[in-house]
């Protein structure tokens, strides 16, 4: 079977071949699993992938043949991500109305859970903010909103964000750079209220299987769990439900799900 499956400390184990299986699994060479996604949705290259929500969602939306197991390999707060210009000016949530933020593209799930704790707990219209995409959507039939822009070619959100073209961005890791500031003063205070409120982690990354492969989820299903057991982590993902509703819910505000699909309809069942 061919596989898509980043090296985490949870699928280590997996991954170096150190737990005996029934499957043949071939790992793809990636580095970065995101950089692969389009290859999972639209040319279905792999028996076996991990996969953003968002992404699963939209390729659910387009009749991909792809079905959701309950694993989670990858779940985290989003607060850190959204960043602006350590310039001395303080910017509001509310303020981001009117002005640009760059994004990778619109429909990747940090962006997505960006926005959408913007507009239900800062009370954001994000509809109003003018996001500047570098990529599209890894499913070729997703048209990104008209609020959407894309960036020029060559750009980088880092540093456009340094040279004041934008006024935010959403970036793939916590900013580094002295001249780049998180946007919320104390994210993990943030994060931590956001958890308060809503009682979930927020989800990234699951794992889906192409259809025809269905009958391989429980064995999936056991080698995931087994390489989280062989690092001694916690066994996130047995009780996937809840927040994946939240994503769910979270999608269909965006319109990144055509309807509120519900967490039980889209689980594989075994």
């Amino acid at each position: 079977m061919k596989a898509l499956l980043g090296d985490y400390p949870g699928t280590h184990a997996l991954r170096s071949g150190k737990l005996p299986s029934s499957l043949s699994l071939e790992f793809a060479d990636v580095k970065v699993p995101h950089t692969a996604f389009k290859r999972v949705v639209r040319d279905l290259e792999f028996d076996v992938a991990e996969i953003a929500i968002m992404t699963y969602l939209l390729a659910k939306a387009h009749a991909k043949p792809l079905a959701l197991l309950p694993a989670v390999v990858t779940a985290r707060f989003q607060h850190p991500y959204l960043v602006a210009r350590n310039d001395g000016k303080a910017l509001a949530p509310k303020d981001l109305e009117g002005r640009r933020v760059a994004i990778r593209s619109y429909t990747v799930t940090t962006a997505v859970w960006l926005r959408d704790l913007l507009a239900q707990d800062y009370g954001v219209d994000v509809g109003r903010i003018r996001w500047v995409a570098f990529e599209e959507a890894h499913v070729a039939e997703f048209r990104d909103p008209p609020n959407v822009e894309r960036a020029p070619a060559g750009k980088q959100a880092a540093q456009m964000l340094i040279d004041g073209e934008v006024d935010a961005a959403i970036l793939v890791d916590p900013p580094s750079d002295q001249r780049l500031r998180t946007f919320f003063a104390d994210p993990a205070a943030e994060a931590r209220a956001w958890h308060a409120k809503h009682g979930v982690i927020q989800v990234n990354h699951l794992v889906c299987v192409k259809h025809g492969q269905e009958a391989a989820a429980p064995e999936i299903m056991r080698l995931l769990a087994e390489s989280k057991g062989a690092e001694n982590l916690p066994m996130l993902g047995i009780e996937v439900r809840t927040p994946l509703q939240a994503a769910l819910d979270c999608a269909f505000r965006q319109g990144i799900a055509p309807r509120r699909y519900s967490a039980d309809e889209l689980l594989l069942r075994f």
